[in-house]
């Protein structure tokens, strides 16, 4: 049915009536007493927090994760198996090698697109980039939340380098993702201390002043954009001087010497602070741009080579999955590493580097109850096409098939649709899973 609405006879009352109505409807899904449905299945629950790794460019399946032996790799690949048969080249990814006993390798991978725009909304959302749905429809991070928020005091969608597309939409600003910067420093704003020891003080006097004069377009908003302001100002207003919040978002030289001092390394470091703080953080979203390498791949003076993405995600990545086995947190942290597609198979094209290809991509997963050293799926002998999907459906995986794996992780009911959205289009957390068509992966759990 379409939905529209023209404002050629409608009265400044009914305007607002109308935008008011879509402010209350945010604000029912953000209490979690929307008008929902669903069909019963088994969720894990064997995660409290997902670490998503965005490999934005879509990196090459054949030259990270689905390596193989032929002609085409660099003389110095250094190809060695680890735990369960999983080969990687140890001159890229040595510590991944290392913790191959805790490393998953999900090789029977497809998308439906192959343009980095569509795909990134593909795996950001797992719906497709359908226009007429595109700016209502939430990241993955805000589903988390939504479902599992406020454990604490930490927003639950943290995306600590940005790179986080979609954010809340109608979900509205309780979980709209916190871009917090990654740096030594840490969240310099969330203490004001001009006042000296009377800072804090004078700060919760300004704030509740500030709330009596809103309080009426808080309790009442008369749009979606005002409700998602307070949500957020609200959610901001918790985590002012707490320390136990502002330690989250600080460390020391040596961490950053072990991650890596790069965009990806300080925001892992980040996202360990969250996860090992239990106050709140349940989906933390990272990204390494740069995977986009249609040339010179192989090339070390080229500016975006394979030997500086992969030495960048490999150390970072190493880093975060020892500290969380330290302290014991990776047994319930998800981590989940992609990019938007694969590239082209064989050997590499006249330019030294690889063009967009959807059929077959890889995934990497550590934690979260997924059990390591294994591999799922298999493709042909140039990585073009999926030969053993390795999973119960026996087809392709495809990123709707992923997502639900992530809520199952988490004890989250995959099929759930949200009936009374603002635009009174259902939202379906994983389009036709209900009917069946999309379902978790449960062999990743072993």
């Amino acid at each position: 049915m379409k939905h529209s609405l023209s404002c050629a006879n409608v009265t400044r009352r009914e305007l607002l009536a109308t935008a008011g109505s879509w402010a209350a409807l945010s604000m029912l899904a953000q209490r979690g007493d929307a008008q929902t449905d669903a069909v019963p299945v088994r969720t894990r629950g064997t995660a409290r927090a997902v670490i998503f790794i965005n490999l934005n460019g879509a990196p090459s399946h054949l030259d990270t994760f689905d390596v193989k032996d032929a002609p085409w790799n660099p003389e110095d690949a250094d190809i060695r198996q680890g735990a369960g048969g999983i080969a990687l080249s140890n001159t890229l990814f040595p510590n991944l090698l290392r913790l191959s006993g805790d490393l998953l390798l999900v090789r029977s991978v497809s998308s439906w697109e192959a343009a980095h725009e569509r795909g990134q909304f593909y795996m950001q959302t797992a719906h497709p980039s359908n226009p007429a749905f595109v700016a209502e429809t939430p990241h993955l991070g805000a589903v988390c939340a939504l479902e599992k928020g406020g454990g604490g005091p930490l927003p639950p969608f943290i995306a600590p380098n940005g790179g986080f597309g979609q954010g809340a939409t109608f979900l509205g600003g309780r979980f709209q993702p916190l871009a917090a910067p990654a740096s030594p420093g840490g969240l310099t704003s969330i203490e004001h201390n001009f006042y000296g020891n009377q800072s804090q003080t004078r700060f919760n006097e300004k704030y509740s002043f500030l709330a009596e004069l809103d309080g009426s377009l808080r309790s009442a908003p008369p749009s979606q954009t005002m409700a998602d302001h307070a949500a957020f100002y609200d959610a901001a207003r918790k985590l002012m001087y707490d320390q136990a919040i502002s330690s989250v978002f600080r460390f020391a030289a040596d961490d950053t010497g072990r991650y890596g001092n790069t965009n990806l390394g300080r925001a892992a470091i980040v996202a360990r602070n969250a996860i090992r703080a239990r106050n709140g953080g349940v989906f933390v979203n990272l990204v390494q741009g740069g995977w986009d390498t249609h040339q010179n791949m192989f090339d070390r003076q080229f500016g975006q080579n394979m030997y500086t993405l992969a030495g960048e995600l490999d150390r970072a990545v190493g880093a975060l999955v020892d500290d969380l086995k330290a302290s014991g947190d990776l047994d319930q942290t998800l981590i989940l590493m992609m990019g938007e597609f694969g590239r082209t198979p064989g050997p590499l094209n006249i330019r030294g580097g690889r063009d967009h290809h959807r059929d077959a991509m890889s995934v990497a997963m550590f934690g979260g109850g997924v059990r390591g050293g294994r591999i799922i799926g298999a493709t042909d002998e140039n990585g073009e096409k999926i030969i053993e999907p390795g999973w119960s459906k026996q087809r392709p995986i495809y990123m709707e098939d992923l997502a639900a794996t992530v809520y199952s992780a988490l004890g989250i009911n995959w099929t759930k649709r949200i009936l009374d959205t603002p635009t009174k289009r259902i939202f379906e957390y994983i389009p036709y899973s209900a009917e069946g068509r999309y379902t978790a992966v449960d062999e990743v759990f072993g």
